[in-house]
């Protein structure tokens, strides 16, 4: 597989089949099926909108998880977007500029609009593009195992990403790697029991007051998981750092170095300086 310096990625999202899955996932099988008609109707009633509100997809644990792999050359997602649901997404996708590819809904083949669609720009990029090295694939469906051979076929590392549950096993056997949503890092797995959602609050206001932790924090995470290993180069996790937020900058910070910055943070990471290239660790060990 080509080094994380070099490597470039191209990342295609199935929009409308996320959002279902991890509508199902938490809710329970069928649950969009059955929500279907309500949400459409009425997706502002408190009901609806709490439902929609607990399945909630993190658009950014995603993006981040591909970027852990090289830089993002390109990010596209496909949906109706005109549909109450994608339309509350527009905001966030925009600012991690990502294109949106409107679906126009079409009766009988909808459901295989986003498949075709999606599986004839990919091909297209990487002729387009030759110095893809990447393709990741947000979707669960089996109609895109032909595509991910495709890619492989043509050289590229294909990373797919879907929910669990929801995903054929013919599309995980067919990527290089394949990775739950649920298990990515950020990913909210389950909700909080009523005693510990107070600290749990205490500390996302503590984080959002200062975005560089939150940020040393899922880079720590994402290269932890990329590179197998306790102990991290501290010049790949800046270089991860600025490929999830190009406007990170240690210096900006009021920091002389990157080390500097991270030793600023020792409730976060671990340094150690002992030889001549300098490494990291979380403080937060896996479970």
């Amino acid at each position: 597989m080509p080094e994380t310096q070099t490597a470039r990625v191209a990342v295609y999202l199935d929009f409308d089949n996320i959002v279902m899955s991890w509508y199902d996932r938490v809710h329970g099988r069928n649950a969009y099926s059955r929500d279907r008609q309500r949400i459409a109707e009425n997706p502002v009633s408190p009901e609806v909108a709490e439902r929609l509100a607990a399945a909630t997809i993190d658009v950014g644990a995603i993006i981040d998880y591909a970027a852990s792999f090289g830089t993002l050359v390109l990010t596209r997602a496909y949906a109706d977007w005109s549909s109450p649901v994608n339309a509350e997404y527009r905001a966030q996708l925009v600012a991690r500029s990502i294109d949106l590819v409107q679906l126009f809904p079409a009766a009988a083949y909808a459901k295989n609009g986003a498949d075709i669609r999606l599986a004839v720009d990919t091909v297209e990029d990487m002729f387009r593009l030759p110095d893809l090295t990447h393709v990741v694939i947000v979707a669960g469906d089996s109609d895109y195992v032909p595509l991910a051979q495709r890619c492989k076929r043509l050289g590229r590392y294909v990373v797919g990403v879907g929910v669990a549950g929801s995903t054929a096993k013919a599309l995980a056997s067919a990527c290089d790697r394949f990775d739950a949503y649920d298990s990515l890092p950020g990913v909210v797995r389950e909700t909080p029991s009523k005693k510990d959602a107070a600290p749990a609050r205490s500390r996302a206001r503590k984080r959002s007051t200062d975005p560089s932790v939150n940020l040393l924090e899922r880079a720590l995470q994402l290269e932890n998981e990329r590179a197998d290993e306790e102990w991290l180069h501290a010049s790949a996790l800046k270089d991860l750092m600025k490929r999830l937020d190009p406007s990170f900058s240690e210096k900006g910070l009021g920091f002389r170095s990157f080390s500097d910055f991270v030793k600023a943070h020792p409730e976060v990471v671990e340094v150690d300086e002992a030889s001549n290239v300098v490494v990291v660790r979380s403080v937060v060990r896996p479970a």
